[in-house]
C-alpha cells in the first residue's frame, strides 16, 4: 500500500506566475504575438494602475517586453510574452497539470481503497 508521504514532491510552481492577476496577463499574451496595453487591461478586467505594476514585475523578470510608440500623434504601449515568459507559463501550467493529475489519481485510488488514508 502507498501512503502520501511516499509520493514523490508535488511539483514546483512558479510563484511569481502563480498570483492570479499575472497569471492572467500572461495567459491572455499568451494568445497573441503583441497586444497594446487597453486591450491587455481590458481584456483581464483590471485597471491601469494594476496592469501598470504587474507589468514591471513581469518585465523585471524577463517575462514579457514593453514597446512604446504612437499611433498617429497618440502614445501607445504594446505588451508581449517574452520567449523565457512563455516557457516559464507552460512550465507552471505542467506543475499545476501534474497537481491534479496525481491528485485525481490519488482520489480514485482512495475511492477503490488501494490507498491508506492518513
Amino acid at each position: 500500500m502507498t501512503t502520501p508521504s511516499e509520493h514523490s514532491p508535488a511539483p514546483a510552481l512558479n510563484e511569481l506566475i502563480h498570483q492570479p492577476t499575472r497569471l492572467t496577463v500572461l495567459a491572455f499574451l499568451a494568445g497573441c504575438s503583441e497586444a497594446e496595453f487597453r486591450t491587455v487591461r481590458d481584456g483581464c478586467a483590471l485597471s491601469d494602475s494594476s496592469l501598470s505594476r504587474i507589468v514591471k514585475t513581469l518585465e523585471d523578470a524577463s517575462y514579457l517586453t514593453v514597446r512604446k510608440g504612437y499611433v498617429g500623434k497618440r502614445p501607445r504601449t504594446w505588451l508581449k510574452l517574452s520567449p523565457q515568459g512563455r516557457r516559464a507559463l507552460a512550465e507552471h501550467l505542467t506543475a499545476l497539470q501534474a497537481i491534479v493529475d496525481n491528485a485525481t489519481a490519488r482520489g480514485s485510488a482512495a475511492a477503490s481503497g488501494t490507498v491508506a488514508s492518513d
